[in-house]
């Protein structure tokens, strides 16, 4: 049985569909407070899934997860805030909740002998870009309290590892894309601040903004790189049976080795819409560094893992799952 904080949001809830059609009992700890259950509820058309109510900030919520399900062999970790702007503003709520909330996982799962984690990391504990495409061996200078938070615990599961024998695999992720092939599951913020879904929800009565035009890129926007969101559930996948077989705890970017630029993006959208998207261009926002894009060979080599699907690819489906939320 796997469990899996934060599986009612929008890359938890993937991995769990996927987790669920390769045939996994899965249990999901979720506080609801990002997540749905609406979601939860439509995971469980397609296998055994548990759902369970609770939040990492309060230990006896985790520690009676492991009680009462002693058949638990991993964990895969989501349960974060992860906001870059909202963290800089209130960094305490994100050292609270992201820091003390994994602390309270880790010791609930020495105290019950679970020993394998994988972690959702991000791109963001490597701040400014000093060279790309970004490799693993890029120093980690996180620029916001979001990034500094996921790097803290990076370096307690190292330290767990070398005193508790606790192994984690820590996939830093850069732009994550798309939606679930079948429309099932998708992405679902409140307020949406990613970029793709929200050039497909613009109308004219709600007009895109594209901030930043100036950059010293190819068309003066931010190169990105975006990665399906089913190619990376199949690396936290990979990522378990890695560990499952016995890996040393370790390290992985998830990207696609390519970037495409917030103009690219939004030309692709238009493509897809089939429709003019209104557009209005802005200044650019402080901390949005010109390109960010991952080397993945280490993922490739390692895990055996590659991405499958290009930005079109993903920017369809989250355009199939956008008609049906909506």
């Amino acid at each position: 049985m796997i469990l899996v904080t934060g599986g009612a949001g929008y890359i938890g809830s993937h991995l769990v569909m996927a987790l669920l059609e390769k045939g996994e009992d899965v249990i999901i700890f979720d506080s609801l407070e990002l997540g749905h259950i609406e979601t939860v509820e439509t995971l469980k058309k397609y296998g055994n899934l548990k759902f369970i109510k609770g939040n990492l900030k309060n230990l006896d919520d985790i520690r009676g997860v492991f009680m009462s399900n002693k058949n638990i062999e991993a964990v895969v970790h989501f349960a974060a805030y992860s906001q870059v702007a909202e963290s800089v503003k209130n960094p305490q709520k994100y050292y609270y909740n992201n820091v003390y909330g994994t602390l309270n996982l880790l010791n609930a799962m020495l105290e019950f002998g679970v020993k394998r984690i994988v972690f959702s990391s991000t791109a963001a504990t490597y701040g400014e870009p000093v060279y790309t495409p970004i490799d693993e061996q890029h120093s980690q200078n996180p620029i916001n309290p979001y990034g500094m938070s996921k790097l803290f615990i990076e370096r307690i599961m190292d330290d767990y590892d070398k005193a508790y024998g606790l192994k984690s695999v820590r996939l830093r992720y850069f732009n994550v894309a798309g939606a679930d092939s079948k429309s099932r599951i998708g992405e679902w913020h409140d307020p949406e601040t990613h970029l793709i879904p929200n050039v497909l929800k613009a109308t004219k009565d709600k007009t895109f903004k594209m901030y930043g035009t100036d950059y010293d890129t190819k068309d003066g926007t931010c190169i990105r790189d975006y990665i399906n969101v089913e190619d990376l559930a199949e690396a936290h996948i990979k990522a378990l049976e890695y560990l499952q077989n016995g890996g040393d705890t370790n390290f992985f970017n998830l990207g696609t080795k390519s970037g495409n630029s917030v103009k690219e993006v939004f030309a692709i959208c238009e493509t897809v819409k089939g429709t003019d998207i209104p557009l209005e261009l802005c200044p650019r926002r402080e901390g949005d560094p010109a390109v960010l894009v991952a080397d993945n060979t280490k993922a490739q080599n390692v895990l055996n893992w590659a991405p499958k699907n290009n930005l079109e690819y993903s920017i369809k489906t989250a355009f199939e799952w956008e008609k049906v939320f909506n």
